[in-house]
């Protein structure tokens, strides 16, 4: 009896066989035909379920890549450096499309550079081909080259067209087949490649096809923004370090500065320190009627309000004017420049605001200096004195702000030999849920264990048990050990 679809099709027949001769009667073929019914309806059943299977495993499917995309738009927006991008294409398709590898490479200067994730398993291989010619036969070159999606669905492939080294390094990660999508900047042109492979073989349908030609825009936005905001933090970074100059050269003294960046690359800040000669001074005391005249250093530290370009360049400013007024008000001592570089920015209208402790060492002439400061809203100074307790300077005035007048007042310390003095800025001992009060006894702690540490160890220890490896701010200290032999600078060079 045929069997038969919605449409009449014969697709096949019910067949009642014998083992002897037989005679079918009417009742045996009616009943053949009803079964053949029977049959045909559960047949058109399990076709039918079979169809709903499939659009829901097309819906699914439909649904994830919708899914895969609505993510890497909201994911792709929030990223900014580019080991960051390519962690977050590979957190992205590593749930939809499973690939036992994500590889991004970029263009630059003839070359394929790769964009390596350290935090990955198979970084050591990517070391081995970190950059590569883009008119070599590899896939990737040849999508970006082409500027067009590339498909190695088997090792063969690699063999018959491509260089060897694509094979063994195909072979070395284990891999079955691999697509390669070109990822296109603003003017539609290549700027580099996004690779995807699998340890088992694998063909890629129109779907996803559409899906990853959608995630390689994304992930080619992100890349462009990430190198520009990288370009900018570069030279934002390579301002902030032209201005953190040599320190002098003084006898009697030792000074020693470090500078650290935030943890976050991103955060770009105004912190700086400095330390120059001022007009020279005639010693005081015994050494007054000499003919020799001593040096006298200006040092400040301070930070700048800000995370980014126009902080630095608003630091180097302020640091330029600031440096200029020293030297015209140095008669007046610490306290005049700072009036001077505040009335500078109030008759200019800058929009510089930010704190910093700035001050004068001048030697006595008995082996001793003076030390003369102002601070304007920054983290109090420490001194470290020989068989005393470490000193707080807490004495302050208010913070650089347009429109918020401030006369700057002036203090003085005596530093008698072996002494050390500590300049810090506040991203050493801000920590959130930490009192700064608390963390600045901390740093006093560490600052009086031991005298002996010569200054530049002393400034590594600090940073590295105080602000750690994941400061959220930049971290600029400065400091100055009296020398305990007393020996007096009397040179001007």
């Amino acid at each position: 009896m045929p069997l038969t679809d919605d449409e009449g099709t014969v697709p096949g027949a019910l067949c009642a066989l014998d083992s002897a001769p037989r005679a079918w009667s009417e009742q045996d073929l009616e009943t053949l035909e009803d079964l053949a019914q029977a049959c045909s309806a559960q047949l058109r059943l399990r076709a039918l379920a079979q169809e709903a299977q499939q659009a829901r495993a097309q819906a699914a499917a439909l649904l994830g890549n919708s899914r895969l995309l609505l993510r890497a738009a909201e994911t792709m927006a929030r990223t900014s450096g580019l080991e960051q991008v390519r962690r977050q294409v590979s957190d992205l398709v590593s749930g939809d499309l499973r690939p036992a590898y994500v590889g991004l490479v970029l263009r630059q200067e003839g070359a394929l550079r790769r964009v390596t994730d350290q935090a990955a398993s198979y970084v050591s291989l990517e070391e081995r081909f970190p950059v590569y010619d883009s008119h070599e036969q590899w896939p990737s070159a040849q999508a970006a080259r082409e500027n067009r999606i590339v498909l190695v669905p088997d090792r063969q492939t690699l063999v018959d067209h491509y260089h060897p080294d694509t094979v063994a390094e195909f072979d070395a990660m284990n891999l079955r087949s691999a697509v390669c999508v070109p990822l296109p900047d603003t003017y539609g042109r290549a700027l580099g490649t996004l690779i995807l492979a699998w340890d088992t073989p694998r063909t890629i349908d129109i779907s996803e096809r559409a899906v990853l030609t959608v995630l390689a825009r994304y992930t080619a936005d992100a890349v462009e923004r990430a190198l520009f905001l990288d370009g900018r933090i570069d030279v934002a970074r390579r301002l902030q370090q032209a201005m953190l100059t040599d320190l002098p050269t003084v006898r009697g003294l030792h000074l020693a500065a470090l500078y650290r960046t935030a943890a976050d690359q991103e955060m770009v800040g105004g912190d700086w320190y400095d330390a120059y000669r001022l007009n020279p001074t005639r010693p005081s005391g015994a050494d007054a009627h000499t003919s020799t005249p001593a040096t006298r250093l200006a040092l400040t530290v301070g930070d700048i309000t800000g995370h980014d370009m126009q902080a630095a360049t608003l630091m180097g400013q302020a640091r330029s004017m600031l440096r200029q007024a020293s030297h015209d008000h140095y008669r007046g001592g610490p306290a005049a420049a700072v009036d001077a570089l505040y009335g500078a920015i109030t008759d200019l209208e800058m929009s510089i605001s930010g704190t910093l402790v700035h001050a004068h060492l001048t030697p006595l002439g008995d082996g001793a200096w003076d030390f003369t400061w102002t601070n304007a809203g920054h983290p109090p100074p420490l001194l470290a004195r020989p068989g005393h307790p470490v000193r707080q300077l807490q004495e302050h005035d208010l913070l650089l702000y347009p429109g918020l007048p401030a006369r700057r007042t002036q203090h003085h310390a005596r530093l008698e030999p072996g002494s050390t003095v500590l300049l810090y800025t506040d991203g050493l001992v801000e920590e959130p849920g930490t009192p700064l009060d608390q963390r600045i006894d901390q740093l006093s702690h560490l600052l009086g264990e031991d005298n002996s540490i010569p200054a530049e160890g002393l400034l590594e220890q600090i940073a590295d048990r105080i602000a750690g490896p994941a400061h959220d701010d930049d971290i600029a200290l400065l400091a100055v050990r009296i020398d305990a032999l007393g020996t007096v600078q009397t040179e001007s060079s």
